[in-house]
């Protein structure tokens, strides 16, 4: 009986039986994820959300920047109803402030999704652009 409790521990404990162990712990395939590092052993943890954003804010400003340097010159400048005089460049960083305290407040006060602020803040923009 001690015989086959031996052969058997030594069985259990060989490599080969701990490697059919873990068939059953197999790591899936996530696939994408909007929160996955981009690239892991980077210094920022920049996911797809984050890179899309920061692209979407550095767009912006370029083509304000090409706009201010090749079609308005002079700037466009106008004074509106909040009282400022205010130029494009203005007017952008405007919606941008304004674009994050809508998502801030939506996210202290509802939560998740965001699809909400995201129709308010587009219309905010647009506001601000026309009105501001």
């Amino acid at each position: 009986m001690q015989r086959a409790i031996l052969i058997l521990a030594g069985l259990i404990a060989s490599p080969a039986v701990a490697q059919w162990s873990n068939v059953a712990n197999k790591e899936e395939e996530a696939g994408f994820s909007w929160t996955a590092p981009l690239w892991p052993s980077f210094w920022m943890a920049w996911t797809p959300a984050t890179f899309a954003l920061f692209c979407g804010i550095f767009g912006a400003i370029a083509v304000i920047g090409l706009l201010e340097g090749f079609k308005y010159r002079d700037g466009v400048e106008r004074k509106g109803i909040l009282g400022l005089t205010t130029t494009l460049g203005d007017r952008l960083f405007i919606t941008l402030l304004g674009t994050a305290y809508i998502f801030l407040g939506w996210l202290a006060v509802v939560g998740q999704p965001l699809w909400w602020p995201l129709a308010i803040s587009i219309g905010w923009g647009v506001f601000c652009f026309r009105k501001v």
